[in-house]
């Protein structure tokens, strides 16, 4: 797939140089690690060597100056080699993100320059076991300590990527408001050691290098400066990463649609079953030709919320951005589905990678939001339509 022709030189040229990072590696490297049950070290060393890893975070924090624009592009790219690294949704997209925006002096000389060269990693909690899509209903909660001025942390979280290998994990908590006593968002950096701060790894049916965790955070008592900036920006700080994690998924959902679509049409040419190669017949085809039209129009509203987000309009990259995200997720399942059907039973082994993505490929339409609420929220935002909750 050619690179977009709407892209500067520069971007063609940083697309192009990933694709040979990715191709270095590639679908069997990462079925290795997951058989191993290790992690992608040495595909997250050179991304970061070369400057992938940071490239949206600030020059001055040891970042490529980018935006989001650049970081979904560098996941695209790893994900349609059939590499993808997840984390990068998370460390340096929507924690990097957060810190760079909101965080003190201190937070951001402590944590870009290593989320820029990735010698140090984030882990982000939100989900939680009875709140599910209502962010009103999280239940973890902190609260000062009157003496000395720490917090005290306490609830649970689920379905969180990554804490194992995880410096720190950014947590979404609560505090309450002094005048009206209601409950507000907030974002607390706490370290992977913390006493109280408990994981349990989650067995999942999903074949990927990044583990799933539940965690438990009992009473974690966390200096004054482990919050990120303002007590009460609330929902402003938050979504400042939740678009980000939108976009970044989108991205990763159109990698992986990318690399099942190019193993099936490859597969299509090749494959001879009477007089001529199974792509010929339209009804391999066509289905291949619309898995490749879906894909492409996802990429532009993704690249739409990048460019969006990138210029500062956080209203309208929240909009592009759910739609990018449904959009990406929709056409990525529908290409896996096509390729693993065009090459048959060979679609279900394991020398040609496709179907792990069976599985992998529903991610992106159940995370970070399900499908069904990305269609309340452009009924309720975009069309004003009233709600039913």
């Amino acid at each position: 797939m050619n690179a977009p022709v709407l892209e500067s030189e520069e971007h063609q040229a940083l697309r192009s140089a990933v694709a040979a990072l990715g191709s270095r590696f590639g679908r069997d490297y990462m079925t290795r690690v997951v058989r191993e049950e290790g992690h992608p070290e040495e595909l997250w060393a050179e991304a970061a060597k070369l400057g992938y890893l940071g490239v949206n975070l600030p020059e001055e924090h040891g970042g490529g100056g980018g935006g989001m624009y650049e970081l979904s592009l560098v996941l695209e790219e790893l994900g349609a080699s059939g590499a993808p690294l997840l984390m990068m949704v998370v460390s340096p997209a929507i924690c990097g993100t957060v810190i760079s925006r909101f965080g003190t002096p201190e937070q951001k000389e402590a944590w870009l320059p290593g989320l820029a060269d990735g010698s140090r990693t984030m882990a982000f909690g939100i989900t939680e076991p009875d709140a599910g899509s209502n962010s009103h209903r999280i239940t973890t909660t902190a609260r000062r300590d009157g003496d000395s001025g720490d917090w005290i942390l306490s609830g649970r979280k689920v379905f969180v990527s990554g804490v194992d290998i995880a410096d720190a994990t950014l947590i979404v908590g609560r505090t309450e408001d002094a005048r009206t006593g209601s409950l507000k968002p907030c974002l607390f950096i706490v370290p992977r050691d913390a006493e109280g701060f408990g994981r349990r790894q989650i067995d999942m049916e999903l074949q990927a290098p990044e583990k799933q965790f539940e965690l438990v955070i009992d009473d974690v008592r966390l200096p004054a400066d482990a919050l990120v900036g303002d007590e009460d920006a609330g929902l402003l700080q938050l979504f400042a990463g939740l678009n980000p994690e939108r976009i970044m998924t989108a991205a990763f959902a159109i990698g992986m649609g990318r690399f099942a679509l190019a193993r099936a049409v490859g597969y299509a040419k090749e494959r001879s079953v009477w007089k001529s190669p199974i792509g010929a017949h339209q009804a391999i085809a066509h289905p291949l030709a619309q898995a490749h039209i879906e894909l492409e129009t996802a990429r532009l509203m993704m690249q739409k919320a990048a460019h969006l987000y990138d210029a500062g309009d956080d209203i309208g990259a929240g909009e592009a951005a759910n739609m990018a995200k449904y959009a990406a997720a929709e056409a990525c399942v529908r290409a896996v589905d096509q390729a693993v059907h065009t090459l048959g039973g060979n679609g279900l082994t394991r020398e040609f990678g496709l179907a792990s993505l069976i599985t992998a490929s529903r991610v992106a339409r159940i995370a970070p939001v399900s499908r069904e609420m990305i269609l309340n929220y452009v009924s309720h935002q975009t069309l004003g339509l009233p709600k039913s909750y």
